[in-house]
């Protein structure tokens, strides 16, 4: 039997942007990401984080290195099958709840009957279906989230980008929508790579908690989540596993920060 090939591959990925000097935003980046697991990435500010998402999705090209999305290299387009959700949702205002759901099935020509279904199945899915007839003006922060979710999950990603899509969130809305999420991913086998600030949403959601350096970036750490996959969002904080992992990935980011804060300079006596 063949060996199966993992969902997302970086092969030594960089970018250097020209100038005098020339600017290194990602120094050597090699990940690999199986189906059906959830990678988040953590890092100090101007990291590259969204610049590895970008090159992932073709909107960058990488200066070095090589990308592959389900096997294939990615090119100057968008890979098939990749889903990008952004800090900003996409929802569509002049569009109901039901009609931003069915966007992409809209413009890959799918079937009526066969693009209702699908749509049905993503609102239950997300707790939506009720709302299908709203505007997003009418929908709650969170709401607005689980329905750009649903937008970019409706053609069926084989891997999903997402570069902070709850940062602006209060923390009680995010959380719950970590458990939906979670729950979401797990029925769908999801393939995702999760771009965060926040390093206790990264644990949370994660298999596996990836830690990028300062510029030049590079991989620090790649630390798995022992936790179990059924997790309970609300509880899971409290427990050793989680106090542990939060320990281990903290004294190499924490580091970092360190490590990137100007000298102190005493001020001297006039």
């Amino acid at each position: 039997m063949a060996e199966r090939r993992p969902a997302l591959e970086l092969r030594a990925v960089g970018k250097t942007y020209p100038g005098t000097p020339p600017v290194v935003a990602v120094g050597d980046v090699s990940l690999e990401v199986s189906a059906g697991e959830i990678v988040t990435v953590v890092g100090p500010s101007g990291c590259g984080k969204s610049t590895v998402l970008h090159m992932i999705a073709g909107l960058l090209r990488p200066t070095t290195g090589e990308i592959l999305v389900d096997g294939a290299p990615v090119g100057d387009r968008i890979p098939p099958r990749l889903g990008y959700m952004f800090q900003k949702d996409t929802v569509l205002p002049w569009y109901t709840v039901r009609q931003n759901a069915g966007l992409s099935l809209r413009y890959a020509r799918t079937r009526r009957a066969d693009a209702a279904r699908r749509v049905d199945e993503l609102l239950a899915l997300g707790g939506l279906l009720k709302f299908g007839h709203l505007y997003p003006y009418q929908l709650s922060g969170g709401m607005r989230r689980r329905l750009a979710l649903l937008m970019t999950l409706a053609a069926e990603p084989s891997v999903l980008l997402m570069d902070e899509p709850f940062g602006a969130l209060y923390t009680h809305t995010k959380t719950r929508l970590h458990a939906e999420l979670l729950t979401i991913f797990r029925r769908l086998n999801q393939t995702a790579l999760f771009v965060t600030h926040d390093l206790s949403e990264a644990i949370t959601l994660g298999d596996r908690v990836v830690v990028l350096s300062g510029p030049p970036s590079r991989v620090l750490l790649d630390q798995p989540v022992t936790l179990p996959r059924q997790r309970d969002v609300f509880t899971l904080r409290e427990t050793d596993d989680f106090i542990g992992c939060f320990k281990k990935v903290w004294h190499v980011l924490g580091q970092e920060f360190r490590a990137g804060e100007p000298e102190h300079v005493e001020a001297r006596p006039a």
